[in-house]
């Protein structure tokens, strides 16, 4: 995979970092490029512009949340936005995020880009449903990129954002027809912000979701 300098500039003008989180996200997307002829860890129609569509994507997430110190990334795949938010924590006392990924092969390839890059991460190699609610009350953020439909991830993170966790879900051209949906179940206490990346998605904010009575 030959890295685009151009996207790589345009990616860190829209979300930029210090020189040493830049050596690190770096080194994480040289590792992906080594793993992802055997792996297949992301879509390979992304890999030509990955910065933009997977470093800064992920980026802008911890910028909503920069004083975050306890993160939780459901169904992490290859590492997007986990690994990156990982990164950033590395520079924070005390930063950690926690991965939860079902896929052997993407759990080894976190597990060893962590390594490699030295960020503060714990993966667990489980379902989702299985481990959710083990972090409520442990974790300010949960995050979840390109996962499941709104009400899906509503109803895993309930008990994170009934015990205090800001939930971040990157979401596409769909939003208001799943908060639609969503509201149908839901009262939902949420805001939305433009993605940095795409012109037509929107990051929501969610700080509480209460299940409406039958």
């Amino acid at each position: 995979m030959a890295v685009d300098n151009s996207d790589r500039a345009r990616a860190l003008r829209l979300t930029p970092v210090s020189r040493e989180t830049e050596e690190r996200l770096s080194l994480l997307v040289s590792e992906l490029a080594r793993w992802q002829t055997a792996k297949n860890l992301v879509s390979s129609a992304t890999l030509s512009d990955v910065w933009t569509r997977h470093i800064a994507d992920s980026l802008q997430l911890y910028g909503l949340a920069p004083t975050a110190k306890n993160w939780l990334d459901l169904g992490s795949g290859g590492g997007f936005p986990g690994l990156v938010l990982g990164i950033c924590l590395a520079e924070q006392s005390g930063g950690h995020i926690h991965l939860v990924e079902s896929n052997a092969r993407k759990c080894a390839f976190l597990r060893h880009a962590a390594r490699m890059t030295g960020a503060p991460v714990t993966v667990h190699m489980a379902r989702i449903e299985d481990v959710v609610d083990d972090f409520a009350g442990r974790v300010d953020v949960v995050t979840a990129r390109a996962l499941a439909p709104l009400p899906q991830l509503l109803d895993w993170c309930k008990e994170l954002l009934r015990t205090g966790s800001l939930g971040l879900f990157p979401k596409g051209q769909h939003l208001d027809s799943e908060l639609t949906d969503s509201s149908r179940y839901w009262k939902i206490q949420a805001s939305t912000v433009s993605s940095v990346t795409d012109g037509a998605a929107r990051i929501l904010m969610v700080r509480a979701a209460e299940k409406r009575a039958d």
